[in-house]
């Protein structure tokens, strides 16, 4: 598959998305990334200077190689070997089934094959709901899934994705990619476990529409955590970065993030808790030897990748930039390969939706 990235982080839109776009020829497809104010304009003139091309866009902050900002224009186009298939899925809050017959009609489209097609979406609000509803139409296409939730809006004002240079709110844009000349294959990277002395909770009372955890094991959850810990309550949120919530599902745990301690001693986190599930509170391992793992593993599947586009969570770039990481992260990543990607309030991989986490799509 042949790829072109391009960037700018010059702040006019008209001119960051010239130098952005200067190396791209004949696109099929296109992934923005921009910062929140320039996505509408920056959406509509890439999709008028490539009308044949299918454009998806999201904003927040973003990298490309060793360059990470929250003012810059990332512009990644397919263009040959590959076929490309984008949409929009919209009332993500209500009722985001009513658009499955466009997402099903991508998926026929695309001819997926078992390891060489990847789809990569970027949402608004209500993951839970939207990951239902993808798996509808992806499951047992061979179709797997990366994305993220858009993050660092402004206060007050909603979030937005784009398709084909318009503007969407309470909505998720994808994009399916088949690589006609490889592989594709994603990655999760999960930095948090379950430490020798972890103890299995069960969460017994949930809030389900407020992402809330009320109980586990019949008590309080805060009373739970802190006691497991020895930490007061009102530490509790600040920790997050260092023990966060995990679910068990078999042999894997899918990290929720708790934001706020309510007086009560529930928790609200990021990511849904369903009744029943078993949740441990999760320390944080090596994450440099972690993520030298997930190096190892993507360079021996693919020795010279075209393209990477990854999505990391708020948390772990905060953690990173707490303990200066981030740039280290960001060169060992380079050494793949073309890396790019965006800092998301959440993450989806394949069926689920998660948090403190970094999810990877890479092609051949």
């Amino acid at each position: 598959m042949q790829s072109v990235v391009g960037s700018s982080s010059n702040r006019n839109v008209q001119s960051a998305v010239s130098e952005a776009t200067s190396g791209i020829k004949d696109p099929v497809g296109i992934i923005i990334m921009s910062d929140y104010a320039s996505l509408p304009e920056a959406s509509k003139l890439i999709h008028d200077k490539y009308p044949n091309a299918q454009v998806i866009g999201t904003s927040g902050i973003s990298y490309v190689g060793t360059k990470i900002s929250d003012s810059i224009l990332i512009v990644t186009a397919f263009e040959s070997d590959c076929k490309v298939e984008a949409g929009v899925i919209q009332n993500l809050a209500t009722c985001p089934i009513y658009d499955i017959s466009v997402l099903q009609k991508s998926v026929r489209d695309i001819s997926a094959g078992r390891d060489d097609t990847i789809c990569i979406e970027y949402c608004t609000n209500d993951e839970e709901k939207l990951i239902s509803t993808m798996s509808v139409a992806l499951e047992r296409t061979g179709i797997s899934l990366i994305g993220g939730t858009v993050f660092g809006y402004p206060a007050g004002s909603p979030g937005q994705v784009t398709l084909n240079g318009e503007v969407f709110e309470n909505s998720c844009a994808y994009i399916i990619v088949k690589n006609l000349k490889g592989k594709a294959r994603v990655y999760r990277e999960n930095i948090y476990g379950k430490g020798k002395d972890a103890k299995p909770h069960i969460a017994t009372k949930v809030n389900l529409k407020d992402k809330e955890l009320i109980e586990l094991d019949h008590k309080a959850a805060a009373d739970v955590y802190s006691q497991e810990l020895g930490l007061s309550k009102d530490k509790i949120i600040d920790n997050v970065l260092k023990n966060p919530l995990g679910r068990a599902v078999e042999d894997n745990i899918f990290i929720s993030s708790m934001h706020t301690l309510k007086p009560g001693g529930s928790l609200l986190n990021y990511k849904r808790i369903n009744e029943n599930d078993t949740i441990y509170i999760l320390d944080l391992f090596d994450y440099d030897e972690i993520n030298k793992t997930t190096r190892n593993a993507v360079a021996s599947d693919f020795p010279n990748p075209s393209l990477i586009i990854s999505c990391n969570c708020i948390y772990r770039y905060m953690l990173f930039n707490k303990e200066n990481y981030m740039d280290t992260f960001l060169k060992n990543m380079s050494t793949l390969g073309t890396h790019i990607g965006n800092i998301g309030g959440g993450e989806q991989f394949n069926n689920q939706h998660v948090n403190q986490t970094m999810v990877l799509a890479v092609f051949e």
